[in-house]
C-alpha cells in the first residue's frame, strides 16, 4: 500500500515544498450579496449585508424596507421551511451570495395540471417555478425531453412565469395556493 505522500511531488515548480492551499475563506468585511423576491414585489432584487447579521435582523431590515407585514417568515430560495431567526446568514452563502424569499405563507399548495390529470404538492414560496416543473413532470412521468418542452402556465391565463421566478410572487396571502397547466412550450418558426 502506497502512502499518499509517496505519490506527491515534493517540489513545486519553483523548487520549493508544496503545501496544502487554505480553504478559500470570504473576507468578513466584504459585503455578502443576498438577493431576494417578497411576497407583492416580483423582481428580483439585491442588497449587500454584513457576515454577521443573522435572518432575524435581515428580515426586519427588508420588513422595514418594503412595508411587508410582521408575521413575514424568510426562506432560503428552494427551501420548503423558513429559516430560522439566529441563524448567521454566513451558514447559507454560496457562489453567487444568497437568496431567499419573504412571505408570509408557511407553505403554497400548487396542482398542476397535465392532460386532465391534477397533481397538488406544497413547496415553500421561495420555490422557483423550475422546481415545480421538475416535480411535475416527474410526477406525470414525462421523460426529460418531454419535459423540455413543455412549460408551467397559471391556470385560466396565458401567463407562463419564467422558470427563476419564486412561488410566492405569484400568490397573496391568506391565498396560499396556485394552480398551473403544463403545457407544450411555444415555439417560434423561422
Amino acid at each position: 500500500m502506497h502512502d499518499k505522500a509517496e505519490n506527491q511531488d515534493p517540489q513545486g515548480q519553483n523548487g520549493q515544498a508544496d503545501s496544502p492551499k487554505p480553504p478559500e475563506v470570504i473576507h468578513p468585511h466584504e459585503p455578502i450579496d443576498l438577493f431576494y423576491q417578497a411576497e407583492g414585489h416580483g423582481e428580483m432584487e439585491h442588497l449587500g449585508v454584513g457576515h454577521g447579521l443573522c435572518f432575524a435582523e435581515i428580515k426586519a431590515l427588508l420588513i422595514q424596507k418594503h412595508g411587508l407585514r410582521a408575521d413575514t417568515l424568510i426562506f432560503l430560495e428552494d427551501a420548503d421551511d423558513p429559516l430560522g431567526d439566529h441563524v448567521p446568514i454566513g451558514t447559507h452563502v454560496g457562489n453567487a451570495g444568497v437568496k431567499v424569499h419573504l412571505h408570509r405563507c408557511n407553505h403554497i399548495s400548487v396542482t398542476v395540471t397535465f392532460n386532465g390529470r391534477p397533481a397538488t404538492h406544497s413547496f415553500g414560496p421561495g420555490t422557483t417555478i423550475a422546481r415545480v416543473k421538475h416535480w411535475a413532470a416527474s410526477e406525470f412521468g414525462m421523460s426529460p425531453e418531454d419535459a423540455g418542452e413543455h412549460v408551467l402556465q397559471i391556470s385560466g391565463t396565458q401567463d407562463q412565469p419564467s422558470s427563476s421566478i419564486h412561488l410566492g410572487t405569484l400568490v397573496t396571502c391568506p391565498a396560499c395556493h396556485i394552480a398551473f397547466d403544463l403545457v407544450p412550450e411555444k415555439r417560434i418558426q423561422g
